[in-house]
């Protein structure tokens, strides 16, 4: 059955539905220790808890999605058996693969790729009153059309029915990670959980990092229950968001990544985790970052530690100068608030092997790379306040239940804004636009480093962190693709229970 998009009617009465659920205390002793064999390591004080599984086998990058004879990607959203820790478990996939497999493609290409529903048909419905197994594709992070046949959120595929989406890539920034999940509103978040996500890369056009070895990282945590992903249980759940007690790279507890003494390799790595805040350190080492969500920068920055909140990618390089032994990649403790538990985990091991080699770092990466130097103070300017309440969440004091209500943001295309998103909750939120990417102006509050960062280097951003209690400026360019979008949290309950808006991106007038 082939199906193009629901009707506005339809689209209506299924996002309208309200929540359901009963309020429960969130149960955090899960997120204490790790399961099979990756236990607690022991105590840093202060409340932090170390979770330092044992290495496990050898990193394996995510399966690569190949075009049919018509040039097509195709994606089957479907249950299959993975393998979770040594757990064979029933998640959501892409493929029967977990992550999704890595979509390819470059500037300028018409990228195409077939959506098929083959989970199965059921009336049940989650905590929050949706209709479970209903899914479409987020690309998130593309600089595409919002319409249909591209990164509309109005098509909506019940089990069995097949859509297929065509996206143009002629305005795409070359050299960046983006990744792909669904964005069903009520449903994002079991589906996301549940395995729901796959990376999807804009080819460089310049060779200053071809030479490098290069891997696709990405980073999720996950709970089980018997042999399937922890179900949602309670309202409380989707106020603090959903921390599981593995945390994997590329499906994998603490994998062990080879590397020869003195090479320097390309780590592209996207945090498709629902909640989780990642610190990144690789111990004893440097990081020098290339490029962030929008692209890659003009040159290496180095860095000790690296903040990546949900829906944030980095790519960074790493180079191993230092001895010849294992070394641990680490998410450092970091408080997001929202009674998330502090705790330094290992997300994977560095193991020097191998003869030596003299890799060296590039001088420059993308020479086009600058930060936007203009006047502001005429540009229209938006304010957006972001707080929580009675198990919703709100966006200027308005909680999302459907594209006539909610918090809506009027634009005309071919100009530039400065958004300024206001955090009045107690906790971090991760503020992810579609469609166009922004440059950070200022952030109050929150990390320091990850504030000085994004404030000082020519970094496109769809997802920045608005500290809690801070706010955030963001330069805007309204660009090249009209239609009607979102914006929201991309802690990926906040987003289920309300915490989004839509942006209207109108053509200029005649």
């Amino acid at each position: 059955m082939k199906r193009k998009s629901l009707s506005r009617r339809e689209f209506l009465a299924l996002t309208s539905l309200g929540v359901t659920g009963a309020y429960v205390g969130l149960q955090t002793g899960a997120a204490r220790a790790m399961m099979g064999g990756g236990g607690m390591g022991g105590g840093m004080g202060g409340g932090t808890t170390v979770i330092n599984p044992p290495p496990g086998a050898m990193l394996k990058d995510p399966a690569e999605a190949v075009k049919n004879s018509n040039g097509v990607y195709e994606l089957a959203v479907e249950e299959a058996q993975v393998n979770v820790n040594g757990t064979l478990a029933t998640l959501l996939t892409y493929n029967g693969q977990f992550p999704g497999p890595v979509i390819r493609a470059k500037r300028g290409e018409s990228l195409r790729v077939q959506l098929r529903n083959n989970l199965p048909y059921t009336t049940g419905k989650n905590i929050l009153g949706h209709t479970r197994n209903i899914t479409n594709l987020h690309t998130h992070g593309l600089h595409v059309s919002p319409n249909e046949p591209a990164d509309s959120m109005m098509v909506q595929l019940k089990p069995g029915e097949i859509y297929d989406y065509i996206y143009d890539l002629g305005a795409e920034e070359p050299g960046h990670l983006n990744f792909y999940h669904p964005h069903v509103h009520g449903l994002v978040a079991e589906q996301y959980w549940g395995g729901l996500a796959g990376p999807l890369v804009i080819e460089d056009e310049t060779p200053v990092l071809a030479g490098y070895e290069t891997h696709v990282m990405v980073l999720k945590d996950l709970t089980l229950s018997g042999y399937a992903p922890e179900p949602y249980t309670s309202a409380m759940e989707y106020m603090h968001g959903k921390e599981g007690n593995m945390v994997m790279v590329n499906g994998q507890v603490n994998p062990v990544l080879k590397i020869r003494p003195g090479q320097v390799q390309r780590w592209r790595i996207v945090n498709a985790s629902n909640a989780r805040f990642y610190k990144l350190s690789l111990e004893s080492h440097s990081i020098w970052l290339v490029g962030t969500d929008g692209g890659l920068l003009d040159k290496p920055y180095q860095l000790s530690s690296l903040l990546l909140s949900p829906g944030e990618r980095v790519d960074i390089l790493v180079r191993a100068n230092q001895a010849a032994k294992s070394y641990r990649f680490l998410s450092l403790p970091y408080n997001r608030g929202g009674m998330s538990g502090q705790q330094q985990v290992t997300l994977m091991t560095l193991n020097y092997s191998g003869t030596k080699v003299n890799g060296s770092l590039p001088a420059v990466v993308n020479p086009a790379a600058k930060r936007v130097a203009m006047d502001t103070t005429s540009l229209p300017r938006r304010t957006l306040t972001l707080s929580m309440m009675q198990m919703k969440g709100y966006i200027n004091g308005q909680t999302f239940v459907d594209m006539d209500n909610a918090c809506q943001v009027m634009s005309h295309l071919g100009g530039w804004e400065v958004w300024e998103v206001v955090n009045q909750s107690g906790m971090d939120h991760p503020f992810h636009q579609h469609v166009n990417s922004a440059q950070v102006l200022s952030i109050t509050g929150g990390d320091s480093g990850y504030a000085s960062l994004y404030t000082g280097i020519p970094a496109w951003k769809d997802v920045v962190i608005v500290p809690r209690m801070g706010r955030v400026t963001l330069l805007v360019p309204v660009m090249d693709w009209p239609g009607m979008t979102m914006f929201h949290c991309h802690i990926i309950e906040h987003e289920d229970i309300g915490m989004m808006g839509v942006w209207d991106i109108m053509e200029m007038p005649m």
